[in-house]
């Protein structure tokens, strides 16, 4: 999965879940940046995220892994 889908499967469960997504540009270096659910926020890279990594985000915004 790269950033892009992170990005918009986190923004359909937030719609589901009647919870506020934005994605912020300006708050990254280079091809990172910061993707706000809710009061949680992650950095999110826009090229390929790996398993762990992508387990790493989940948490920092308190989405369960089965959820998502």
């Amino acid at each position: 999965m790269n950033g892009d889908e992170f990005i918009k499967k986190v923004k359909k469960l937030g719609k589901k879940n009647d919870v506020a997504v934005r994605f912020d540009q300006k708050h990254g270096k280079g091809s990172h940046g910061t993707l706000y659910y809710g009061d949680k926020k992650t950095t999110v890279k826009r090229s390929e995220i790996g398993p762990s990594l992508l387990s790493a985000m989940l948490k920092q915004l308190d989405i369960d892994k089965d959820q998502f």
